[in-house]
């Protein structure tokens, strides 16, 4: 969880940033003075979660938050004040919540274990799953999943793209196969490329990332870090890191891209 504090107080600022640390000790949090900083870091590099104090000089902590939410709309925003007077804009803002001063470990715990938008830890996923350019899974310590067969990797790869959504085998062979008869030969050639595709994930204990039904299978979205995934949440770093190329090695991946809806 990446974490950006603003206050332009200096001991204020220490005070909120060590306060979140303490809360969140495996979060790296950035502590900033300069609204425009702040601001640079989270196009640059994307944030979960922005703690703003509202009342500072030059542009305030409701236009930061303004700004924020135009680079990532499901960006937490967390107000910080000693005024109240700023509840309205806040909830106008739909910030995730509002702490008066000083702060706490309490307050601040309270808020983070309750976001607008649900964190899930990256530590959690089984995988890390590249999509913008060539497509590529690895472990989470970055070590690259051996596929046998190049489609098994393209089935995983399919059913990356689809997001969560159930595919049955027919659909599977459609987009592997193309114009191509489904017949017995091509439905004993899918049981021979499934089995390699599960072969491959529990050589790295990662096959409970597949969900299985009689006739269908789905990617559990939760198990991976998918930089597809961060992009259709708007995470800033998913967004600037692509560059028009979607797994490019397959051609039905050139077309079926626009299909989602990102929102």
């Amino acid at each position: 969880m990446r974490i950006l504090c603003l206050d332009d107080e200096p001991l204020a600022l220490k005070l909120l940033a060590s306060t979140v640390e303490t809360v969140k000790p495996d979060a790296e949090v950035l502590p900033f003075r300069k609204q425009t900083e702040l601001l640079e870091e989270a196009e640059k590099n994307g944030c979960d979660v922005a703690f703003l104090d509202i009342h500072m000089r030059g542009m305030n902590g409701v236009e930061v938050a303004k700004r924020l939410k135009e680079i990532n709309p499901k960006l937490n925003i967390i107000f910080v004040t000693g005024f109240s007077d700023y509840k309205a804009d806040a909830m106008d803002m739909r910030a995730s919540g509002y702490i008066m001063k000083p702060v706490s470990e309490e307050e601040v715990e309270r808020e983070l274990s309750d976001l607008r938008f649900p964190i899930i830890p990256k530590n959690d996923a089984l995988l890390r799953v590249q999509c913008f350019g060539n497509f590529d899974v690895f472990t989470p310590d970055g070590t690259p999943v051996h596929f046998e067969r190049k489609k098994a990797k393209e089935i995983f790869a399919y059913l990356v793209h689809r997001h969560g959504s159930s595919c049955t085998t027919r659909e599977i062979a459609a987009v592997l196969f193309e114009d191509a008869p489904y017949d017995t030969t091509k439905e004993k050639y899918l049981q021979t490329l499934y089995s390699a595709m599960f072969k491959a994930l529990k050589s790295v204990k990662a096959e409970s990332v597949i969900h299985k039904t009689r006739d269908s299978l789905s990617v559990n979205t939760k198990l991976l870090d998918c930089d597809y995934y961060r992009f259709s949440e708007l995470d800033a770093g998913a967004v600037n890191s692509y560059a028009n190329e979607y797994m490019s090695q397959y051609s039905w991946a050139e077309f079926m891209f626009d299909d989602y809806d990102y929102d």
